[in-house]
């Protein structure tokens, strides 16, 4: 049983020491304990650092690719260094590593395919009060659309099987956190959370800097990656709306046109009109979009499959 942990990092020369020397050798379970670095383009020593303590594996992306792609990379490699089980932590010390070994056991005793650390965030001190409501909300967003129970959706701290991980695509170039519970709650991967420890604050977030582009980027890849799955759903909610407004003004022309003979106020006929043509048409489109994730679904079990291969070459080799 092998298992690497994987460490994206950008700039993380101060942090990435105490990160790593927090990382337990050995674990209860686990024959091999591996550490994989992903320096995304770091423009100090954090690669050197890397270098210097030893880690089993090492990635230099040569430009900056963000979190998203960062961790999307090292999971690939995780899984040709023959990973049985993958987990994600990040370079700025924020979690405390001897929860290694409690985030993995729902995977070691096949409970779950995928664990989140909990953080507990109502109890962090240095999270500000509109941090603690946005990340109460967002997960609560998060929980309706994905059908999982995770209390904290934003949480990096995460343990992966070696199936779930080859089940996983991460298309967004931001954060991964989101959209991977989106998917594996809608490819019915079983997800579970344990509540962990974080340490002291030892920097400010790099996703949350601008709360209000962090928002919008939240909101867009929930949209995005929600739209994927359910898009007939999504379409005839908006078809719904659409439909609605226009209804509202073709009743009020009805209702002059009845009650004063028959005269004036064409105008919101028109504008009722071209609302219920809005929203047929976007009901046209929620059926084509259909066809597509039907046909997106298929491409994903092809993925799966190519990934199976070429991971069991790897080990014929």
């Amino acid at each position: 049983m092998k298992l690497i942990i994987q460490i994206p990092c950008y700039n993380e020369e101060k942090t990435l020491p105490q990160t790593l020397a927090d990382i337990p050798r050995q674990i209860e379970g686990v024959d091999h304990v591996e550490i994989l670095v992903i320096d995304d383009g770091s423009d100090d020593k954090t690669a050197e650092i890397a270098r210097q303590h030893n880690v089993d594996h090492l990635i230099i992306n040569k430009h900056n690719m963000g979190l998203a792609k960062s961790f999307s990379l090292g999971l690939d490699a995780c899984l040709k260094a023959g990973a049985d089980i993958i987990v994600n932590t990040d370079g700025d010390n924020q979690y405390n590593g001897a929860d290694i070994a409690k985030l993995i056991k729902p995977v070691l005793t096949h409970q779950s395919d995928i664990v989140v650390g909990d953080r507990q965030t109502h109890n962090i001190d240095h999270f500000s009060a509109r941090k603690k409501l946005l990340q109460r909300t967002g997960s609560a967003v998060v929980r309706r659309l994905s059908g999982l129970e995770v209390p904290d959706a934003v949480s990096g701290f995460r343990a992966f099987s070696r199936n779930a991980a080859i089940k996983l695509n991460v298309l967004s170039s931001f954060s991964y956190t989101i959209e991977i519970l989106i998917q594996a709650g809608k490819r019915n991967l079983n997800v579970i959370s344990v509540p962990v420890r974080t340490n002291p604050k030892t920097r400010d977030s790099r996703l949350s800097k601008n709360i209000i582009y962090f928002i919008e980027r939240q909101l867009t890849t929930i949209v995005r990656i929600y739209a994927m799955y359910q898009p007939l759903k999504v379409f005839f909610y908006l078809a719904m709306i659409l439909s609605t407004i226009g209804i509202i003004p073709i009743i009020r022309f009805l209702y002059f046109y009845l009650t004063t003979g028959g005269s004036g106020h064409i105008q919101s006929l028109i504008l009722g009109s071209v609302f219920l043509l809005m929203g047929f048409v976007t009901f046209l489109f929620g059926l084509v979009a259909d066809l597509i994730s039907n046909n997106r679904q298929l491409n994903e079990q092809a993925l799966e499959r190519i990934k199976r291969l070429e991971l069991e070459n790897l080990d014929e080799d």
